[in-house]
């Protein structure tokens, strides 16, 4: 495939290449993006574009070598796009596999041995997996998928008797959909991650390692007892009033990262992600009337 670069459309890259989908995301960019660029959307969420281009194309094309840009990304830039990932596996792909395949084996029989069989083999490779990336920049191998291919070429091979077919694609399109996301998210360790750490000395790397390893305390250890900030309350209420992570930025004079911040920090002392969600917290503890 050929090189994205800041002028391709984002609609008819997704349109191609939906996979990307997650990747955007994790930048805090939706779906309906119209006609815009990559450089159109990198410039309404205040984006790295140059960043942005190096994953993207590390993604779609595995001779790419982005070694020429490297020295123009800070090391906490390429470290949070790393976090978002890990989050997005823990809280998205990782669960969407075990609720498909919970339904699967409800559906098809929860007393089938051979079906149970398959949900240890899922936790197994949930805890290797979890715990691999719980370690965040710690961890110098690629993450595990080799139970998670073990796992869907049973399912296509070795299942017998009576199943819901259709639960059954559910489950593989979802395990496949991780997979190649951890094979591109191996790569990007490898040809970005791994070979900007090197340019640190030991203090960058310690100043590095204790900021995401306290970030993980909130992501990880949610304590109940933490309580909103008053900025962390007003973003939540235009939140819930349907304004983007930009138009809330404007609104309040603060950077864009700022926004992302608190809205992470919202994430982790509420334990909601969605906007209804968040709606609900907001009725149940008066911030706003129904």
């Amino acid at each position: 495939m050929k090189l994205i670069v800041e002028n391709s459309v984002v609609a008819d890259l997704l349109a191609k290449k939906n996979e990307l989908i997650p990747v955007f995301n994790r930048f805090g960019i939706r779906l309906g993006v119209g006609d815009k660029t990559i450089a159109d959307i990198c410039d309404e969420h205040d984006l790295n574009i140059d960043f942005i281009l190096t994953v993207l194309n590390v993604y779609v094309n595995e001779t790419y070598l982005p070694d020429s840009v490297l020295s123009l990304f800070e090391a906490e830039l390429i470290a949070e796009y790393f976090q978002r990932t890990v989050e997005n596996y823990l809280h998205d792909l990782v669960p969407n596999i075990e609720k498909h395949l919970n339904a699967f084996i409800a559906m098809s029989g929860s007393h089938n041995k051979e079906l149970n069989a398959l949900r240890g083999l899922f936790v197994q490779f949930k805890e290797k997996l979890t715990n691999s990336l719980q370690n965040g920049v710690n961890h110098n191998d690629d993450f595990p998928d080799d139970l998670l291919h073990d796992l869907k070429s049973i399912l296509i091979k070795h299942v017998s008797g009576e199943y819901n077919q259709n639960l059954c694609y559910a489950v593989i399109f979802s395990i496949s959909s991780l997979e190649k996301d951890l094979s591109v998210h191996n790569r990007l360790r490898s040809k970005v991650l791994r070979p900007k750490f090197e340019e640190l000395n030991s203090a960058d790397m310690e100043y590095l390692q204790h900021a995401f390893a306290e970030d993980d305390k909130h992501v990880y250890y949610h304590n109940n007892e933490n309580h909103l900030t008053n900025r962390e309350m007003e973003i939540l209420k235009l939140i819930v009033q349907g304004l983007l992570n930009k138009e809330i930025a404007d609104k309040l004079s603060i950077s864009l990262n700022t926004v992302l911040t608190h809205r992470k920090n919202i994430i982790a002392k509420t334990g909601i992600k969605t906007v209804s969600g968040l709606t609900f917290y907001c009725i149940r503890n008066g911030l706003i009337s129904v």
